[in-house]
């Protein structure tokens, strides 16, 4: 271990205590006043994923923030992802400073504002991101409900262990996604397939350094690595397919070419093929019944 040093864990660790790239994220509320309050944040990150009746991200921030005071209050949120742009970076580090009022933040805006996609009361969007979670927070985990705005010299125990006010001065919100907007040449790549010249440009933040910058690098167009697939026994594809429905066979053949799946996402594939093929009143799925069916997986995917 002597080519490594052992740092000590301090305070706002992922800043001072380590090298950690996250998003810039500004977080759009409503305050008292019915003003867009824009925040900027970059702990903000993916939650429920998968296996849930919801998708969800997590917010971390001060619970004396605007941002944090008016979830609180009104519990909806955008959170809009700026692009790569040099005076969109100096703008965010400006919003994001602590202590300004709502009127005095976004006074002289660089950003566009325009009405939520889902109705006018919720906040609004940036028009310069290039891409949009509308979000609700889940106040119903760990009763944070009873969490109420007002607190701004810190607030006292019991706290959450991971949704509403968690510490004296912290907050955590579990946000429900209820909308994703997309610009549309972005839209457009993750529908037909997305390519190294037409990825957004994300930056990435390294979180504030010193008492002096924040810190992001500018974004490069991404590489591919292929993904080095393991193709399983047709014989396993086979028998898991038998099992999944007795009103629906598939053929040799068509087990023939499902053996690219991952064999630990094998038994939802033929689950979900099986479902469109009772849809689609097929029994027997050969390869052109396969065809079909897959056909319209990429539909659904697309819608």
């Amino acid at each position: 271990m002597d080519n490594f040093k052992d740092l000590r864990i301090v305070d706002n660790f992922y800043q001072t205590s380590a090298f950690f790239p996250m998003p810039t994220v500004l977080a759009g509320t409503v305050s008292e006043n019915g003003m867009t309050n824009l925040g900027s944040y970059s702990l903000c990150f993916p939650y429920y994923i998968a296996g849930k009746d919801y998708y969800a991200m997590i917010l971390e921030c001060r619970n004396s923030s605007n941002t944090a005071q008016n979830l609180l209050r009104t519990k909806k949120v955008s959170l809009n992802f700026i692009p790569d742009n040099r005076k969109f970076f100096k703008e965010a580090v400006r919003l994001g400073f602590p202590g300004d009022t709502t009127e005095e933040k976004m006074k002289n805006c660089l950003f566009t504002l325009q009405e939520s996609s889902i109705e006018k009361s919720r906040p609004k969007i940036v028009a310069e991101a290039f891409q949009v979670f509308e979000c609700t927070w889940d106040d119903t985990l760990e009763d944070a409900f009873n969490d109420q705005p007002g607190n701004l010299e810190g607030y006292e125990p019991p706290y959450r262990n991971f949704n509403g006010i968690t510490s004296k001065f912290g907050a955590h919100f579990i946000l429900k996604i209820d909308k994703i907007l997309m610009k549309e040449k972005y839209y457009d790549s993750i529908i037909n397939g997305v390519k190294a010249n037409n990825f957004p440009s994300v930056p990435v933040d390294y979180g504030y350094r010193d008492s002096t910058n924040f810190w992001c690098s500018r974004f490069k167009k991404p590489f591919p690595e292929k993904i080095q697939a393991k193709e399983g026994d047709v014989k396993s594809v086979i028998y898991a397919a038998s099992r999944i429905d007795p009103e629906v066979r598939f053929t040799d053949e068509a087990c023939a070419k499902l053996t690219k799946i991952p064999r630990i996402f094998l038994k939802a594939a033929l689950t979900q093929m099986v479902n469109i093929a009772k849809e689609e009143k097929i029994t027997l799925i050969d390869e052109a019944a396969l065809n079909i069916i897959n056909d319209k997986r990429r539909k659904e995917k697309k819608k």
